[in-house]
């Protein structure tokens, strides 16, 4: 089967070489996930490209950051990835007095029919 692209982190694989990602689900989720974690300015050329998830582990938690978040991952997904849309964000500040916070966006991908949750904790 043809590869689309390669699957980060690195990884060795006996009969690509490299783990290489096979799926067009997998991969628009690779593609979003570091959308989401990459820090404006970070990627080369793009220096509005990300949301930059991590500068908001130490931001004051109140009840205007979840809609700060919110607000950014929204202009950032239609301007880098209109082939999705996020139909959910949810937030659980249960770690925040720990400096955690944990995500759950929900989002679809209408032109091959597939929903799909991506969650993680900064």
């Amino acid at each position: 089967m043809a590869s689309i692209g390669v699957a980060l982190p690195l990884t060795l694989d006996d009969s690509d070489g490299f783990t290489m990602l096979k799926s067009l689900k997998r991969t628009i989720k690779q593609n979003f996930k570091m959308l989401i974690l990459t820090n404006p300015g970070e990627r080369v050329m793009e220096p509005n490209f990300g949301v930059g998830m991590r500068r908001f582990l130490f931001e004051n938690y109140h009840d205007n950051i979840t809609t700060e978040i919110e607000t950014k991952i929204q202009k950032q997904v239609d301007t880098y990835m209109p082939i999705i849309s996020v139909t959910d964000i949810q937030f659980d500040a249960s770690g925040a007095d720990s400096n955690k916070l944990g995500v759950s966006i929900t989002y679809r991908i209408p032109q091959i029919g597939v929903k799909d949750l991506l969650q993680f904790t900064i």
